[in-house]
């Protein structure tokens, strides 16, 4: 029975797909978060720089390197070694508030899909709506970067907090499996956020679970087959030349922003079903159409 009420909210996730004409939306967060990547990528090697620990550039782009194509990890290396030669403050500064505010328009271009999604109208102010994207836009990349540190820290981590905190022996066992569930637990937790503060729609932070851990799970592993059919059947480099890192790097934004929105799909028709709407209220005739799902704003009227 459970098993077919799942089966049932991802089909009218993956239905809403056209409907919500979500690979329009999905190519349009790829584009404000190209903006956004190159001053984040700025501002990062600034802030390695700083770092008193050695080989931390390389150690960052080795674990990127694990979910990214090797043709976007050219240009991801190759940012960063021109960078980390200029002058550290200036690019400090101008990095942060350039990656603030381009990755909030991202989250801004978020807010408007996954109220889509989830079949909200948006009644928010702008001013209210921006101030929520430079909320996510700090507290998700706060979130993944906890996740990246976790891997970053090493298996060695564990015996050597296991020595400061005298933990057992099981510890120093367990950290190297630990440290990839912490690291997948901030990230789901970063999707989580995004699902639960970003939409105009009233909801429990649970109740977007189990979005956020199929976005999670589909990135994972569509990152995995893009990273083998990057490195052994397309040949961009071949064929594009030098813009073949650029273009792996587009489609592998596009098809990331997808699942998270099919995610949010799934979220959007759970909270349906839950309200006794089947299908969404475009869908449905006038002599059965069920109100819509109720806004922050309406329920706080």
């Amino acid at each position: 029975m459970l098993l077919n009420k799942y089966a049932r909210v991802l089909k009218n996730a993956i239905a809403d797909v056209e409907r919500n004409h979500m690979m329009a939306f999905a190519a349009g967060l790829s584009y404000y978060f190209v903006l956004s990547l190159f001053p984040t990528l700025i501002a990062l090697s600034a802030v390695v720089g700083f770092l008193p620990i050695p080989n931390l550039s390389s150690q960052i782009l080795d674990e990127v390197s694990r979910f990214v194509s090797a043709d976007s990890m050219g240009l991801f290396r190759q940012i960063m070694r021109d960078t980390m030669d200029r002058h550290r403050g200036g690019l400090l500064s101008f990095g942060l508030i350039a990656a603030l505010w381009s990755a909030s328009g991202g989250f801004a271009g978020l807010i408007e899909a996954l109220n889509v999604a989830y079949d909200v109208q948006e009644t928010r102010p702008y001013w209210k709506t921006r101030g929520l994207a430079l909320l996510m836009t700090i507290w998700t990349g706060g979130l993944l970067f906890v996740a990246v540190a976790v891997i970053l820290v090493g298996p060695n981590f564990g015996d050597w907090l296991a020595g400061e905190l005298h933990l057992s022996f099981l510890w120093t066992r367990l950290w190297p499996v630990l440290r990839w569930c912490v690291s997948v637990a901030f990230v789901v937790a970063a999707v989580e956020s995004m699902y639960f503060l970003a939409p105009n729609v009233k909801q429990r932070f649970a109740h977007t679970l189990v979005g956020a851990l199929f976005a999670v799970a589909a990135w994972l592993a569509l990152s995995s087959a893009l990273g083998i059919y990057f490195q052994r059947f397309a040949g961009l480099n071949r064929t594009y030349g030098a813009l073949g890192g650029v273009i792996a790097m587009m489609t592998w934004l596009f098809w990331s922003w997808f699942v998270v929105l099919l995610g949010a799909g799934i979220n959007g028709s759970m909270l349906r079903a839950s309200e006794g709407r089947s299908v969404p209220p475009n869908q449905v005739g006038p002599e059965t159409a069920a109100p819509k799902a109720a806004s922050k704003s309406d329920i706080a009227a």
